[in-house]
């Protein structure tokens, strides 16, 4: 199903534990958040690569970052993570397919070796690692792109990536967004974004269902923002850089997400 604009309020996590609102994630007052610490966000977590990419790993303004592509390309394409960090061989996977299209692909290491794992609870990781304090990392990152000849920047954002993304979006950081399967983010985010931005969401995703989706798409009808909204059928959060090898239909709805996302960034970059 295809969506042709969209808004929203929160795709968060949920759990029993409630706390109070983070200012930090632009949450509002009235807001309780709830986190989760269940299966969605979590599920099928990846292996950390072994080798076998394009690309290789340098450091781009302090940060550790897996770069493919040419390095005399003039536009950038960043792709932040889910909570499970830069090393997913899926995510890793989905910046050479991103490269292939003639883009220089760079995915951070936006938490400095401190990826969610199964020695924390995921609470206490989203405590450590918020997306406000991303985004801080961020902009030396764009600044030192651009001062190696880079002159437009796209950026992707997978699951807690949206909203670090999103955030870019709205300070006029990066040229064109793209928000795939995404958590955090709020109506008030999307209001506020003024570049073209796709958004590809799960038919089954709990933390950004397609009711989520339509809001989305209205805000951006009515702030007249370019954009491209679709909704995957039979899967949920996180299946594009989490699916499934053994499930041939997560893999095909995988990969379709992967070629309109490169369409996407060819059509706007």
């Amino acid at each position: 199903m295809v969506l042709k604009h969209m808004k929203t309020p929160i795709g968060w996590w949920q759990s029993s534990i409630n706390i109070q609102p983070l200012p930090s994630l632009g949450l509002t007052s009235t807001l309780t958040l709830e986190i989760m610490s269940g299966p969605e966000c979590c599920k099928n977590p990846p292996a950390i690569s072994s080798g076998g990419e394009s690309g290789e790993v340098l450091q781009i303004a302090s940060l550790n970052s897996y770069v493919s592509g040419k390095p005399d390309s003039k536009i950038a394409v960043l792709l932040v993570s889910d909570v499970y960090g830069y090393e997913a061989p899926k995510l890793r996977q989905v910046a050479d397919k991103v490269a292939s299209a003639g883009y220089y692909a760079v995915v951070p290491d936006f938490f400095n070796g401190d990826p969610m794992t199964s020695e924390y609870e995921i609470d206490d990781w989203l405590r450590k690692h918020t997306p406000e304090q991303v985004v801080e990392f961020a902009k030396p990152l764009i600044q030192a792109l651009k001062e190696k000849g880079i002159t437009r920047v796209g950026a992707a954002g997978f699951c807690w990536g949206g909203k670090v993304v999103v955030e870019l979006a709205k300070y006029g950081e990066i040229q064109v967004a793209a928000l795939l399967h995404p958590s955090l983010v709020t109506l008030d985010d999307i209001k506020g974004v003024r570049v073209p931005i796709a958004i590809l969401g799960a038919e089954l995703d709990k933390q950004s269902p397609p009711e989520l989706i339509k809001e989305f798409e209205a805000a951006l009808v009515a702030n007249e923002v370019y954009h491209f909204v679709k909704i995957y059928p039979g899967v949920g959060h996180g299946w594009t850089i989490r699916y499934n090898d053994d499930d041939a239909a997560e893999v095909k709805s995988a990969e379709e997400a992967h070629q309109d996302l490169v369409n996407w960034f060819m059509k706007c970059l």
